[in-house]
């Protein structure tokens, strides 16, 4: 049998670790399960994406992906202040916070909350993360073709294509 690679329309399982430039630890798979995506969906940042294509369950890399092919550049812009009242009173606003709000036109719209000061919360319309170049160590943990249905929702059903969907 041979062996898959990452190509279009396959699901990609991996386990990572992102760094900042500075070395500082943003985030990992260690000790949970591996991060699946649907290569050529649109699920994980481009650059990394890209870096995925051709390669094979068991391959281990290091990627450095720049800020535009990341979360984007950093756009100088003053974050939306909001009444705290507008937010569930149980809610526990944090920076880093994400949620999504629905546009003029009815578009989701990912909001980060960038601070809470008093009563204010500031939101902002870029990822945190806009700005950095991101340096993953990736290791490739499962390839498989696509379900119709996976293809259909553009993201994968879990690691087996039938598991962790709900719509």
């Amino acid at each position: 049998m041979a062996t898959l690679t990452v190509d279009e329309g396959m699901v990609v399982a991996f386990h990572y670790t992102l760094r900042s430039g500075t070395g500082e630890l943003l985030d990992e798979s260690e000790g949970g399960p591996p991060l699946p995506y649907l290569h050529g969906a649109g699920n994980i940042v481009p650059g990394l994406e890209q870096q995925m294509l051709g390669r094979a369950e068991g391959d281990r890399f290091d990627a450095v992906i720049p800020p535009a092919e990341g979360y984007g550049e950093r756009r100088d812009e003053p974050p939306m202040e909001v009444p705290r009242g507008a937010f569930p009173r149980e809610a526990q606003l944090e920076p880093g916070m994400q949620f999504a709000t629905r546009g003029p036109k009815g578009e989701v719209v990912p909001l980060w909350v960038r601070a809470v000061v008093g009563d204010t919360v500031q939101l902002d319309t870029q990822h945190p993360l806009a700005g950095e170049t991101l340096h993953f160590s990736v290791e490739i943990v499962l390839v498989r073709a696509a379900t119709a249905d996976e293809q259909v929702h553009g993201h994968p059903h879990g690691l087996d294509g039938t598991t962790g969907h709900h719509h």
